[in-house]
């Protein structure tokens, strides 16, 4: 899912997302709630026609940027109090509101309040998360809005708690799972610990994944879904992808006069249509072009990867390391 975290994926207009074969976006609660405010895209028809997207959206609950926050938050038994970074204005989200949050926007799927851990963090920290999200992931599940609900795994790299969390939220019957919090290096362990739990006619979301090795060994544990924010943000920065295990950084002094196609096996409009050496130019004086079609590029490898992956498993070929 290419991140819209504010009703828009940098740099990228919906319909060249279509073109490129994005199918879903995920946007975020947390971000939209401040600004431009709930109020503003209910009265505009709900996010899709805000931003002009026909497809599903998923938004996040904002329970991650709420941990970004822990300067400025507590966490009470039945919700989070924090402090807008923006202009100071104090906010108490209920796992019930959340919910209803979304469902005012009008997206297709809305994830549970959770709380988010850092990595690393003691065995007691986690413990009280999964406590937490538990209960307001069954605070979410009592609600009956019109839309499909994810309820997400917290744990830590702590196998007992990861455990207990899965299990406990399957018994609640969500529409589909999420695989959450920072795992760092041990993210193949957490994902071989949880994955064999989840129900196999519900899909998994592992959130905050956006790199290919991780894409590729995350689907060949039970995975389907991915949101990150790092196809765009490492194009910003002229990292462009090349294979699963190779990107070229484009700004290099090498790239000056390479006038053949970013990727030969590309047919993004960047790749189609313009060399490395003008897209190494554009971003080194700013031009906005440069960062679209560096964007459009990395997001399309993205998609494309994921594309024959589910090819791969649909005729029962083997995702090779």
């Amino acid at each position: 899912m290419p991140v819209a975290t504010r009703a828009a994926v940098k740099n990228v207009a919906p319909d060249e997302l279509k073109n490129i074969g994005a199918e879903i976006i995920l946007s975020n609660t947390y971000h939209l709630m401040q600004r431009p405010g709930m109020k503003t895209i209910k009265k505009a028809g709900g996010l899709h026609k805000f931003m002009n997207w026909d497809g599903p959206i998923l938004t996040d609950s904002g329970g991650f940027q709420v941990f970004s926050l822990a300067k400025f938050r507590k966490i009470r038994e039945n919700g989070v109090e924090f402090m807008s970074e923006i202009d100071g204005r104090k906010y108490f989200l209920t796992p019930e509101k959340v919910i209803q949050m979304q469902k005012d926007l009008g997206v297709d799927i809305a994830m549970v309040l959770d709380v988010c851990t850092p990595y690393p963090c003691s065995y007691k920290e986690a413990k009280e998360a999964v406590r937490l999200t538990i209960k307001w992931a069954t605070n979410s599940k009592l609600l009956t809005p019109n839309l499909k609900i994810f309820a997400i795994i917290q744990g830590s790299t702590y196998k007992d708690l990861r455990f207990q969390c899965t299990t406990g939220l399957v018994k609640l019957d969500f529409d589909g799972y999420a695989i959450g919090g920072m795992c760092g290096d041990k993210l193949y362990e957490v994902l071989n610990w949880t994955c064999p739990l989840l129900p196999k006619d519900k899909p998994i979301y592992l959130m905050g994944i956006g790199r290919p090795k991780d894409i590729i060994e995350a689907v060949k544990r039970g995975v389907d879904m991915f949101d990150c924010v790092g196809p765009a943000r490492e194009a910003r920065h002229g990292r462009l992808y090349i294979s699963e295990n190779r990107t070229i950084n484009i700004l290099n002094q090498k790239y000056q006069k390479d006038f053949g196609p970013i990727s030969k096996k590309c047919d993004c409009p960047a790749c189609q249509n313009y060399s490395r050496a003008y897209i190494r130019h554009l971003l080194s004086v700013g031009e906005g072009l440069g960062m679209r079609l560096a964007t459009l590029h990395n997001l399309s490898f993205i998609l494309k990867l994921v594309k024959s992956l589910r090819r791969c498993k649909k005729i029962g070929y083997q995702i090779n390391k």
